[in-house]
């Protein structure tokens, strides 16, 4: 079975960052502002309604219903953490 990344906890950074803990024990701070596309994510663009997110199942969610699956939040920060291993000398 393949495994499925969950967050298991998430509190907000400032701004359009929030502090992300996933069930396989990585943490990350993540800039979600370049994530808000499409419809369902423009009231978020508003950064008092985007710091209204909570967990519900296994994912941050807003009050009208928008979510980012936890899949591709993972990813995002896998793709963080190799960007910052590389040597830019």
């Amino acid at each position: 079975m393949e495994f499925l990344p969950a967050v298991v906890e998430a509190e907000c950074g400032g701004g359009y960052m929030i502090r992300l803990k996933f069930n396989d024990g990585v943490e990350e701070t993540i800039d979600s502002a370049q994530l808000l596309e499409g419809p369902v994510f423009e009231p978020l663009k508003d950064v008092g309604y985007f710091q209204r997110f909570f967990l519900e199942g296994r994912t941050v969610t807003w009050p009208n219903g928008a979510d980012i699956a936890p899949e591709t939040r993972r990813r995002f920060t896998c793709w963080l953490s190799r960007v910052r291993r590389l040597d830019w000398r």
